[in-house]
């Protein structure tokens, strides 16, 4: 099987200039887990998660040690995501892009969102520009389908 056969054709991206708070609100719209980041061309530039946010918004235990109050409390989540609301995703997004093209085998997708702890990953044309992506989900479906017509 090959990633085309999976594919969800979304192009739904944010652009690196874009803020945290809009890439959240992106997210929590689409029930994503996160978002390529890509240029004027949809050239696959990056990836942002949740996972990216919540790291940068949650204490680090470095910092806890060095705390007068070692637990953290709500409090301080809500006040660490206000103060990076505004900036740029570019700032939290990881690179270079992990991204597969439709004529992936469906076992290169799967090693990758396994090997790299991912939930979905970019699909991309030739050119490195946006097609869709892929989801654990979608290649367990995947599967499932094949299964039936042997």
């Amino acid at each position: 099987m090959k990633v085309r056969d999976v594919i969800i054709r979304d192009i739904s991206a944010v652009f690196e200039d874009e803020t945290v708070e809009n890439f959240v609100i992106m997210c929590a719209k689409q029930l994503r887990s996160g978002l390529p980041v890509v240029d004027e061309d949809m050239v696959v530039i990056g990836f942002i998660s949740e996972s990216d946010i919540i790291n940068a918004t949650v204490p680090s235990y470095f910092s806890l040690l060095q705390s007068t109050s070692f637990l953290p409390d709500t409090h301080q989540l809500v006040s660490r995501f206000a103060r990076i609301k505004d900036r740029k995703v570019s700032e939290f997004m990881s690179t270079p892009p992990i991204t597969v093209r439709e004529d992936d085998s469906l076992m290169h997708a799967a090693d990758l969102l396994i090997r790299r702890r991912m939930k979905s990953i970019p699909v991309v044309d030739s050119y490195g520009r946006l097609v869709g992506f892929v989801t654990r989900m979608q290649i367990l479906r995947g599967a499932m389908e094949k299964r039936w017509e042997v």
